[in-house]
C-alpha cells in the first residue's frame, strides 16, 4: 500500500528486498528500457533492465543480468530511464491547488517528490502543517510530499498570529518526512539580538539541526562578503534568490547550496560555466512559486531540466540538477534521486534525450501517466473544517472601515506613499486632498489606496494606506486576494472604499481567493476555499477560473508607475500578492494592526513606525 514513510514497516520492506535482488523472492515487474542514466556517476547503463518489487527497485543492472523471476515484464526498450524528478525547494500553494490534485497536475510532468517549502500553510494552519502535507500520501497518492515546516511563523518578530518555534519544530522533525526547516528569511533576527525574533528563530534553527534536518535558507539582496559568510556560518544551508552569476559563485564559495530559478537559469547557468565550474554537485534547479495556469502552459520540474539543457549543460548535468543533487541536499537519498535498489520506483521515460521529452512517468512502480496525461484518478480527501474554515473576518465590513480620517479643520494632509516592492529605507510624501473629513486618493498623482485585513483574529482590523503606481483607476473598483505572502492576512486595493468593503466581504463569503469588482459590480471570482490559498480543485478548474479572472481584469484601467521597478508591468496587479513581503530586503511595508504598530505601517527592520497621514 501506497504511504508515507515509516521506519518500523521500512526495515521490514528492505528485508523483502535483499532477498528480491538475490532472486530468491518473485519479483513483482522487470522493465526493459533502452538507456538507464545513473544519477551517481552521470553515466549510462545500456540495455539496462528495472527490477521491482513493493513500490521499490530491487535490482538494476544490464539486460539478462537478474537472476530471479518476475510476474510481469514491460518491454520499453526504445525508451530512456532517468529518476523521477524531485523539487528541492517548492510551494505547492502558489500552485494553487491541494496536494492530491498538484499530483494529478505534476506527475504527468516528470514531478514524482516535493520537498514543499511550507511556511505560506503553516502561517495559516501552523499546528496542522504534517496534518496537510502527508494526507495525500496517506490516501494513496503517489506524489512524495516531504515537508518543511515554515520558520517565517510570523515573518518578523513586528507581526502577530500563527507561531511556531523550537519546540513545534522538535515535533515535527520526529516525524521521518520531515526534511528540514523551511527558508529562513528574516536576516535582522537571525543577526540582531534585540530583535524580537531572534530567539525564536535560532531555537527553529537549533531543534533543526539536532534532528539532523536541513534548515534552507532566503539570502535576497545578501551580496556582500560579510554577510555571505555571516549567512553560511548560521548555518543556513541554502540559497534560491540568487540573481546573477557573480552571487552564485561567491555564494557557493562559501559552501551553500544554490538553488537556482527559471528566471535568473540562463545567465546563471551561463555564467558559472564561464568561471569554470565542473562540479555542480552543490546546485539545483527549483521551481519555487508557480501557479497550476503556467505549469499547465510551460511544465513542472521537466520545464526546470529543459531550461537547464537550453543554457548551455549537458543533460546528464541538467538531469542531476532535478534528481541526485537535492536529494542529497535534503538528505534523501535512501529514498529519491536514483533508480538504484532500496529506492521509490519513480521512473521518467524519455523518447528524446536533448529536448528532455517525456513519453511516460512512473510512480511507485505503476505507470501514472502517457504523454502530459494523467492516468489515475485524484485520490478523495474530504478536507475537515480546519482546512476550510480559515477567513475569520469577524463581521461585515463597510466603506468606513476604509476610510482614513483627517485632523478636525485640514484641508490637505501629509502622506507616506509606498509602492510595489519598496526597498529604499526613504518614503516619498505626498500632500493629499480632505473631502468631508476624510484624507482621499488624488489620481492625478497616480496615488491609491491598500488595505492589510486581518483574517486570523475575528476582529476585523483593517489596516490602509496610500500607495502609488498600483490599483485601478476606474471609479468603483477593487481587487483583493487571501494570497499575501507570507503572511496571507487579505490584501486589497481600490478606487473606492466601498468597492474595498464589497469585494472583501464577498472573498470572505466564500472563504477566500480572488474577488474583482468593477464599477461597483463583481466581475470575477477565484476561489481559495483550502487556507485561503488553495482549491480542492482540478487544476483545469482554477485555470478557468483564473483566465476568466484576467479577461475581467483586462476591462479595467489600471494605475502604472514605469519609473520605479522594470519588472512591474502594465495591466492586471497580480504581483501585489508578493508586494505584501516583509523579508529582506524590504523595509517599509503595510501590515496588519498590532499593538505595536496599529496603524500597520512599519521598518520591518528596525521596527520604527508611522502614521498613515500626518
Amino acid at each position: 500500500m501506497i504511504q508515507n514513510i515509516d521506519f518500523d514497516q521500512e526495515t521490514a520492506l528492505r528485508k523483502s528486498l535483499v532477498q528480491v535482488a538475490l532472486g530468491r523472492v518473485q519479483a513483482d515487474v522487470l522493465v526493459q528500457v533502452a538507456r538507464l542514466l545513473d544519477t551517481g556517476t552521470a553515466t549510462w547503463i545500456e540495455e539496462a533492465d528495472i527490477v521491482i518489487s513493493n513500490g521499490r527497485i530491487a535490482f538494476v543492472g544490464p539486460r539478462g543480468s537478474y537472476q530471479g523471476t518476475v510476474k510481469t515484464i514491460i518491454d520499453r526498450r526504445h525508451l530512456i530511464a532517468v529518476p523521477g524528478l524531485g523539487e528541492v525547494h517548492k510551494h505547492i500553494e502558489s500552485s494553487h491547488i491541494t496536494p492530491e490534485h498538484e499530483a494529478a497536475l505534476v506527475l504527468p510532468r516528470g514531478n514524482t517528490w516535493t520537498c514543499e517549502a511550507s511556511h505560506e500553510l503553516s502561517n495559516v494552519l501552523p499546528k496542522h502543517t504534517l496534518d496537510f502535507w502527508l494526507k495525500a500520501r496517506d490516501a494513496g497518492s503517489p506524489l512524495k510530499i516531504f515537508p518543511l515546516p515554515g520558520s517565517a511563523v510570523p515573518p518578523t518578530g513586528w507581526e502577530h498570529g500563527a507561531y511556531l518555534d523550537g519546540s513545534d519544530q522538535s515535533g515535527f522533525m520526529v516525524n521521518p518526512m520531515t526534511a528540514g526547516l523551511d527558508e529562513v528569511m528574516d536576516w535582522p533576527a537571525i543577526t540582531e539580538p534585540a530583535n524580537p525574533g531572534h530567539d525564536r528563530l535560532w531555537s527553529m534553527i537549533g531543534a533543526t539541526m539536532a534532528a539532523r534536518g536541513v534548515v534552507e535558507g532566503h539570502g535576497a539582496g545578501l551580496r556582500d562578503l560579510p554577510n555571505i559568510n555571516a549567512f553560511s556560518a548560521a548555518g543556513l544551508a541554502s540559497d534560491h534568490e540568487a540573481w546573477t552569476a557573480e552571487e552564485a559563485w561567491n555564494k557557493l564559495r562559501c559552501g551553500l547550496f544554490i538553488e537556482i530559478r527559471v528566471h535568473t537559469m540562463a545567465d546563471i547557468i551561463k555564467g558559472l560555466l564561464e568561471r569554470g565550474l565542473t562540479d555542480w554537485s552543490q546546485v539545483a534547479v527549483t521551481t519555487d512559486d508557480r501557479s497550476a495556469t503556467d505549469t499547465l502552459r510551460l511544465g513542472a520540474t521537466d520545464y526546470n531540466v529543459r531550461s537547464a539543457i537550453q543554457a548551455g549543460l549537458s543533460p546528464e548535468i541538467a538531469i542531476q540538477l532535478a534528481t541526485i543533487n537535492p536529494a542529497r541536499h535534503m538528505r534523501l537519498t535512501p529514498w529519491v534521486g536514483s533508480i538504484t535498489p532500496g529506492r521509490f520506483a519513480d521512473l521518467v521515460l524519455l523518447d528524446d534525450l536533448d529536448g528532455f521529452s517525456l513519453a511516460e512517468v512512473w510512480a511507485d512502480g505503476k505507470q501514472v501517466s502517457e504523454g502530459t496525461k494523467y492516468l489515475l484518478d485524484p485520490v478523495k480527501i474530504d478536507w475537515p473544517d480546519w482546512a476550510r474554515n480559515t477567513i475569520n473576518i469577524g463581521r461585515h465590513l463597510d466603506a468606513q472601515d476604509f476610510a482614513i480620517k483627517a485632523e478636525e479643520g485640514r484641508r490637505d494632509m501629509q502622506a507616506p506613499v509606498l509602492r510595489p516592492f519598496h526597498w529604499s529605507e526613504d518614503v516619498p510624501i505626498r500632500t493629499l486632498p480632505v473631502v468631508a473629513g476624510m484624507v482621499e486618493r488624488d489620481e492625478t498623482q497616480n496615488i491609491t489606496k491598500f488595505s492589510i485585513i486581518d483574517r486570523y483574529s475575528g476582529k476585523g482590523a483593517v489596516t490602509k494606506m496610500f500607495w502609488l503606481g498600483c490599483g485601478p483607476k476606474d471609479p468603483d473598483t477593487a481587487l483583493c486576494c487571501s494570497m499575501a505572502h507570507d503572511k496571507h492576512n487579505i490584501w486589497c486595493v481600490g478606487s473606492s472604499d466601498a468597492a474595498m468593503a464589497l469585494a472583501v466581504n464577498e472573498l470572505a463569503h466564500m472563504g477566500g481567493g480572488w474577488v474583482l469588482v468593477h464599477k461597483g459590480e463583481v466581475t470575477a471570482r477565484v476561489r481559495y476555499e483550502i487556507a485561503g490559498l488553495m482549491t480542492a480543485r482540478p487544476a483545469v478548474d482554477n485555470d478557468a477560473e483564473m483566465r476568466a479572472l484576467y479577461a475581467a481584469g483586462d476591462k479595467v484601467e489600471w494605475m502604472y508607475e514605469p519609473s520605479f521597478h522594470p519588472r512591474w508591468l502594465p495591466g492586471f496587479p497580480e504581483r501585489l500578492a508578493i508586494a505584501t513581503l516583509t523579508c529582506a530586503p524590504w523595509r517599509w511595508n503595510l501590515v496588519a494592526a498590532s499593538d505595536h504598530a496599529p496603524e500597520g505601517l512599519i521598518h520591518v527592520v528596525t521596527g520604527e513606525t508611522r502614521p498613515v497621514v500626518f
